[in-house]
């Protein structure tokens, strides 16, 4: 590997050996090394590559705690793998690696005594901020931090407190801040320099793909292959798209039609081919959420599934299109005898009927109405329509394949392999499908035109085809519509849900290349229904139902023969049994390896230098994956890589693919613009204040008349529950100088006094709450312990300050005021219950910081070790009863699951699938009968029904 050599430490030590052939990247290097900044980078130009090369010229210097803050699970893989190659390379004996504080269950002991070693470590936020208020890591002793995900990093965020903490204890000590995401640093008012405030940083440097010495170290002598092949779609794909397109057209209009005081300059068709359309829409709408009508609710979930379907038809084939659209209709279709306003408006257009009718033709035809069979055929023909690029990737292999032939011995390093680039796993397993079996032949009497060609006269090799592949498809999907009618009738009622906000909207992005969780994962069985759509009485499309007979034809037409079966097992898809690995284990050459890889972020890079590809295959087009070749290959000189790069012409696909590199280049431009105009900030440092003017500083002026002049020699202090630091209060309360300590608290959240005990409630926690009785129990408990118990609402600072916002989360029936006033007379029985506690009503966390400063005026100080020891039974240690979070969050929704039964399932179970194979008898022996019962008919209730359990 190309190497530069940096001599960061004394003559005395050995040279550290540095993996940054490129310019670019020995320019950045050396300005981070230099001083503190913010690096935003294009994606694709290897920051993690920067991030390890920099972790290890200050691991390789040796007696530094160097912190890293922001990584995920895979980051930290990556990092903690390269330093240890770094670390053989450079053969430096004061390296020590990558060390992972990660988990609740590691005891203080062990970090203490790690933290006192030094070396490089990756901390979860939460741990972290706990353990520099502890005291367990004194911020002072930190040589450095490196905050990854830079544009995540709000004002209200954990590790915006944990640079925060760190700047204030620690005038020495580094900070290197990093990101590849230039378009969150462009929305708001100046957000370059907010996030620089919030980061305690000067300087931002910029490195855009089109940077001078980025574009002069890519785009030299050493620049890569690259075949662009544009692929037509077929005429049914395009009228698939131009009808989806036209739905999401009319569906903006009606939102603008039906929210006008609302921004909607962004309210585009081309910006709602952008993946997180849907979620700034409902961004936009949710302060006023609760205003607005369900119509405008439904178009703003329409928009998501819309969005997705454009996605699945370039994506999937044409039976697991057809099969897809089936669960969107019926998710969208209300039970016989609703109102037209109960369905979705996107369904009454034409478009929505040519939608599903030209899917139906793409898989099979034959017009079947109500009653009988056109009179001109005899059934249902499969036609089975294949993906244009399918054809052309197997054109692709062959000409590979011929290039291997004339050329068998490449005079570089590359080994051969081919390597093939998808979106998502889905098509990875669609295209080993398709590579597996395009030249197993169709079989069979039906061929129906499965791809329009012959065989070839002359008997020559049969050109590569996806016909059986297709009709296997085909058979499962006619099996699938069977049983699909047994769980149509829960789609709408689930959808029903997503829609009022019952479940999480922004599930959405989280489920990109997958159908929309509560449609595509009960996909199990089939219906019988499936032929083109007509229009119902109430004028939505409506599918007529396929006639027994036909549908049993075409099954028998399509039932596979005895050889058919034999390839089908050669063929089938699958993971491969390791138990007798030892008998069938061998080697591949490296040259008859086809790889098919969905796209990964950052691990692409170290896929392309294990790999060592001479071919590559862009399946679907991906900007950063480019950049990252680029930089593969201009970084091996010795390894040619030609690459081809697939998109279907005038689709969706290649609009996304341009608007994207569009946004990233005037993202940069904006950024550069605003560091010209950027302000320098300057920090008051208080480390040098004079001691008398601080003692004023805690003098408290807002004393009455006769009152005795207070002065505290400390800042007020707060006893905080190490479970709210995944709220933002903790933060603002440090903001406002007050001392937060953190406690593993049995009894409040908050303890501000020796008399004042809070519990805070989000407003989904106080309908949780409410719903397994745990608040009866929190009450009861701090009034047992605390003279003043408070209980502290408090809502989202984005939202409307209002219970109806949020009426429809705590049931999926009934109308939202009704659900209201269910909630408000919950809480009436709580107040009736316990007429001493008091309820703090708060519109965000900033004016809860507020509220708990007035409370604590003229107060005495808590004591924390009494505020933990409260509450615990005789013998009872706290650090005993720390126990992961989540796992106890999922079993608290568990219906029966009370506090006392809670404790006891933790205390006996190791997880929650242990406690879902417990059986009746050993649960009634642990929690009682009545808290039994519920849990086990929750455990083992049928996912085909409609009601609860037995």
């Amino acid at each position: 590997m190309p190497t530069t050599d940096a001599a960061v430490e004394g003559p005395a030590d050995p040279p550290v050996r540095l993996s940054l052939p490129l310019d670019f990247q020995q320019d950045i290097f050396h300005e981070l090394r230099a001083e503190d900044a913010l690096l935003v980078v294009a994606r694709g130009l290897g920051l993690l590559r920067l991030v390890t090369n920099l972790l290890h010229s200050y691991d390789a210097a040796g007696n530094n705690l160097i912190l890293l803050v922001g990584a995920d699970d895979r980051e930290n893989g990556w990092i903690g793998e390269a330093l240890a190659e770094h670390a053989a390379v450079s053969m430096s004996p004061k390296c020590r690696g990558l060390q992972l504080v990660n988990t609740d269950l590691m005891s203080v002991g062990t970090r203490e005594k790690m933290y006192t070693g030094g070396g490089i470590f990756s901390v979860t936020s939460r741990i972290l901020i706990v353990d520099f208020l502890s005291g367990l890591l004194d911020p002072g002793i930190v040589t450095g931090m490196i905050a990854l995900h830079a544009e995540r990093i709000a004002a209200t965020s954990l590790e915006a407190f944990i640079v925060r903490i760190f700047k204030q204890k620690n005038k020495n000590g580094f900070l290197k801040a990093f990101s590849d995401q230039p378009e969150p640093f462009t929305s708001g008012f100046q957000p370059l320099t907010n996030i620089l405030r919030n980061l305690f940083l000067r300087k931002p440097v910029l490195y855009p793909r089109f940077h001078v010495t980025v574009a002069k170290s890519l785009e030299g002598k050493r620049k890569a292959e690259v075949i662009e092949l544009e692929v037509p779609m077929t005429d049914a794909m395009r009228e698939i798209q131009n009808a989806v397109l036209e739905c999401v057209e009319v569906s903006i209009m009606e939102l603008k039609k039906g929210n006008t005081g609302i921004e909607m300059e962004d309210w585009t068709l081309d910006s709602a081919l952008h993946r997180s359309f849907d979620t700034i829409i409902r961004r936009q709408l949710d302060p006023v959420w609760h205003r607005t009508s369900f119509r405008t609710k439904q178009i703003v979930r329409d928009l998501s599934l819309l969005k997705m379907i454009l996605h699945s038809l370039l994506a999937f084939d044409a039976v697991s299109f057809n099969k897809y659209l089936d669960t969107v209709l019926a998710a969208s279709s209300p039970p016989p005898g609703s109102t037209r306003q109960t369905q979705s408006p996107w369904l009454f257009l034409d478009a929505a009927h040519t939608l599903f009718d030209t899917a139906k033709r793409r898989v099979y035809t034959g017009k079947i109405s109500e009653g009988s069979v056109a009179p001109d055929n005899d059934g249902l023909n499969p036609v089975l329509e294949e993906m244009p690029k399918w054809s052309l990737l197997a054109e692709i292999l062959e000409e590979i394949e011929r290039d291997i032939y004339f050329n068998p011995q490449p005079q570089d390093e590359s080994n051969g392999s081919i390597l093939i680039m998808c979106g998502d796993q889905g098509i990875c397993r669609q295209l080993r499908e398709f590579l597996q079996t395009m030249h197993v032949d169709g079989g069979g009497t039906a061929n129906g035109g499965a791809n329009g060609e012959d065989e070839d006269p002359f008997g020559d090799v049969k050109k590569p085809s996806a016909k059986f592949m297709m009709r296997r498809k085909l058979r499962n999907y006619l099996q699938w519509k069977r049983d699909f009618a047994r769980v149509s009738s829960n789609l709408f009622a689930e959808n029903q849900k997503a829609i009022n906000g019952t479940t999480s909207h922004g599930s959405a992005g989280a489920n990109r290349g997958r159908g929309p969780p509560n449609k595509r994962r009960r996909m199990r069985g089939g219906g019988n229904g499936g032929t083109g759509p007509t229009r119902a009485a109430n004028g939505s499309v409506h599918v007529a139902g396929d006639k027994d007979s036909h549908i049993q034809a075409l099954m028998h037409d399509l039932a596979p023969n005895e050889m058919d079966d034999a390839r089908a097992a050669k063929a089938e898809v699958g993971a491969d049994p390791l138990d007798d690995m030892e008998d069938y284990y061998e080697l591949y050459d490296m040259r008859d390896l086809v790889l098919v890889h969905p796209y990964d972020g950052d691990m692409d890079d170290h896929l392309l230098e294990e790999v060592k590809p001479r071919y590559v295959i862009m399946y679907e087009p991906d900007a950063a994956f480019i950049r990252r070749i680029e930089v593969y290959r201009s970084s091996h000189g010795s390894r040619q890589v030609r690459v081809y790069f697939m998109y279907y012409g005038g689709s969706v696909e290649e609009q996304r693919y341009l608007s994207a590199v569009r946004r990233e280049k005037d993202a940069f431009t904006k950024l550069i613009r605003e560091r010209g105009n950027m302000a320098l900030t300057f920090t008051h440092d208080t480390a040098n204040l004079d001691p008398q003017e601080s003692f004023l500083r805690t003098v408290n002026t807002r004393i009455a008349g006769g009152g005795r002049l207070a002065a505290t020699a400390e800042p007020p202090r707060v006893v905080v529950d190490v479970r709210e630091f995944r709220s933002s209060l903790p933060s603002l309360l440090h903001g406002r100088n007050m001392v937060v300590v953190p406690c593993m608290l049995t009894v409040g959240d908050y303890v501000l006094t020796p008399t004042i005990c809070i519990e805070r409630k989000s407003i989904k926690d106080l309908i949780s709450s409410f719903s397994d009785g745990r608040l009866y129990h929190q009450a009861e408990t701090m009034f047992l312990h605390y003279k003043s118990p408070m209980l502290l609402i408090e809502f989202d600072t984005q939202k409307a300050f209002t219970l109806e916002h949020f009426a429809d989360l705590s049931s999926a029936i009934g109308s939202a005021s009704m659900v209201g006033s269910d909630l408000q007379s919950k809480l009436v029985l709580l107040c009736l219950a316990f007429p001493k506690l008091r309820i703090i009503w708060s519109s965000s966390p900033y004016q809860t910081a507020e509220i708990f400063e007035e409370l604590k005026k003229q107060q005495d100080e808590p004591d924390p070790i009494k505020a933990v020891q409260t509450g615990l039974e005789d013998g009872d240690d706290p650090e005993s009863r720390t126990f992961s979070q989540t796992p106890q969050d999922m079993l608290r929704a568990v219906p029966g699951v009370t506090s006392k039964a809670l404790q006891r399932l933790i205390l006996e179970y190791d997880n929650v699938q242990a406690v879902a194979n417990a059986d009746d008898e050993e649960l009634n022996g642990l929690i009682g009968r009545e808290n039994a019962r519920p849990i086990r008919a929750f455990f083992d209730r049928s996912v085909w029904d409609d009601g609860g359990g037995d």
